[in-house]
């Protein structure tokens, strides 16, 4: 099954986020429109490679935040950053069992 958002889902999920809006154009044409992937290789010229990464990473944080999660990007200092890490850890061990 493919995978599909909805434009709310889709707006949702990219909000905030820090993407070309060529990457944002892509991953709607295929998320929210239902486009063939192999279809923008042609129109855009882009390989299908990088296709692909823009739908990955769209649809990634759409995962991650319907689970609950929200990437943050920080410097800390080496005792936080490890407390931090532990509660990713956490998280991703909590995502899992539910699967």
């Amino acid at each position: 099954m493919a995978k599909r958002l909805t434009l709310v889902q889709f707006e949702q999920t990219v909000g905030g986020l820090l993407l070309n809006p060529r990457t944002v154009a892509i991953a709607k044409s295929v998320l929210v429109e239902g486009r063939q992937q192999i279809e923008l290789v042609a129109s855009t010229g882009l390989t299908k490679g990088a296709i692909s990464q823009a739908v990955k990473r769209v649809w990634s944080e759409y995962d991650l935040k319907s689970k609950g999660g929200e990437l943050v990007s920080f410097v800390l200092p080496k005792h936080q950053a490890y407390i931090v890490k532990q509660w990713a850890a956490n998280f991703e061990s909590r995502t899992e069992n539910k699967k």
